[in-house]
C-alpha cells in the first residue's frame, strides 16, 4: 500500500495543552495505517482571534500514513472530540485541541471539507516555525523555500517551550 509523509498541525489552549497535545501525539500514531515520524517542539503564542483567551500551545508532526486525505481528516476529527473539542459558532475561539492537514504529499485538494496544502499556512508562524524546525529543507507548494515563508512572519508572540514527549 502506498504510503504518503503528510504534516499535521496541533493547539490547543484549553485545559491542560501539552498534555493534551502529547496523548493526541500519542493517537495519530495509533490510528491504522499511519505512524507519526516527527513531532517538533512545542510552542506558545498568542491568539489569532479573539484576545480575551489564553496563549495557544502548537507543535507540527510529520506523519506517514496510506490513509486517504478525507479518512485521515475524519479521523483527526474523531481525536478532537474524543479530547474534548467542542465545535462552537466562534471562528479562532479557544479549543482543547485543533488538528489540521497541512501538506500530504504532493497532493493537491480542495473540497468543502478539506483543503489541502492548508489555506492559511502562509500566515501562521506557529505553524511555519515548528514546520521548520522538523522540515527545514523543504519546498513549499509555491516553490519557495520554507526558509523564505518563515523569514516573512513576525514571531514576536511566538516562544519555544521544550520538547514534545515523543522525541
Amino acid at each position: 500500500m502506498h504510503k504518503e509523509h503528510c504534516y499535521i498541525g496541533l493547539g490547543s489552549n484549553q485545559g491542560d495543552s501539552d498534555a493534551l497535545l502529547n496523548s493526541a501525539i500519542e493517537a495519530i500514531n495509533e490510528l491504522d495505517e499511519t505512524r507519526v515520524l516527527k513531532p517538533s517542539s512545542f510552542y506558545a503564542s498568542s491568539p489569532m482571534g479573539p484576545q480575551d483567551q489564553p496563549d495557544f500551545v502548537n507543535a507540527v508532526v510529520l506523519v506517514e500514513t496510506s490513509l486517504a486525505p478525507l479518512t485521515l481528516l475524519h479521523a483527526l476529527q474523531d481525536i478532537e472530540n474524543q479530547h474534548g473539542r467542542v465545535r462552537q459558532g466562534e471562528r479562532w475561539g479557544p479549543r482543547t485541541l485543533d488538528l489540521d492537514i497541512l501538506i500530504f504529499g504532493n497532493q493537491e485538494l480542495q473540497s468543502e471539507e478539506l483543503t489541502i496544502p492548508h489555506y492559511g499556512m502562509g500566515d501562521r508562524e506557529f505553524v511555519l516555525v515548528p514546520l521548520f524546525e522538523i522540515a527545514p529543507g523543504m519546498v513549499m507548494p509555491d516553490g519557495q523555500p520554507l526558509a523564505a515563508w518563515v523569514s516573512r512572519c513576525n514571531l514576536d508572540g511566538l516562544r519555544r517551550l521544550r520538547t514534545s514527549i515523543q522525541q
